[in-house]
């Protein structure tokens, strides 16, 4: 009975160590393929990873190139912009300052007119005011005249009334 408490360990470690070399391999060959999956899914994801960080970098060089050239149309119609105010600026200015001297040139000589014009009328206000002077003068003088004539013919009516009454005295 001894040796059947030997055999028996022994034969069952045998089977047994059989069957873990046996389940050992098995499950170093499926951990290597699940190894192998991981490793071809990790570098999948890596693959795609890099994919995605190429395709989004491509795409944000893209939306950045687009955003400078938008930026850069936007300056240059800006400057378009500014240059047409500038030109349309300084025509108004020539054109304005060519009507501002023609009307310059017009404001004199109607002042000069207007000077001559003025002269006329102090002229013509001047000549009314001596021809009324002139008449009233000649008014004056008339009616002195008269004054003068109808003192006479009462000094000549009184001269003539104390020598027609003397002469008539009979």
């Amino acid at each position: 009975m001894n040796k059947i408490y030997v055999i028996v360990p022994i034969a069952l470690t045998l089977a047994f160590g059989g069957i873990y070399l046996k389940h050992s391999k098995e499950a170093a060959a499926q951990e290597q393929q699940v190894l192998a999956a991981k490793a071809r899914k990790e570098a999948d994801e890596a693959a795609q990873k890099a994919e995605a960080e190429r395709q989004a970098k491509a795409d944000a060089d893209k939306r950045e190139t687009e955003r400078q050239a938008e930026e850069k149309k936007k300056e240059d119609d800006k400057r378009a912009k500014w240059a047409a105010d500038t030109k349309r600026i300084a025509d108004d200015t020539a054109t304005f300052t060519t009507t501002a001297a023609a009307h310059a040139a017009t404001v004199k000589k109607l002042e000069v007119e207007l000077a001559a014009l003025r002269a006329e009328k102090d002229k013509a206000i001047q000549a009314n005011f001596d021809f009324a002077n002139d008449v009233e003068l000649t008014r004056i003088q008339k009616r002195t005249a008269e004054l003068e004539i109808q003192r006479l013919v009462e000094m000549v009516a009184r001269k003539g009334g104390t020598t027609a009454a003397i002469t008539f005295a009979p």
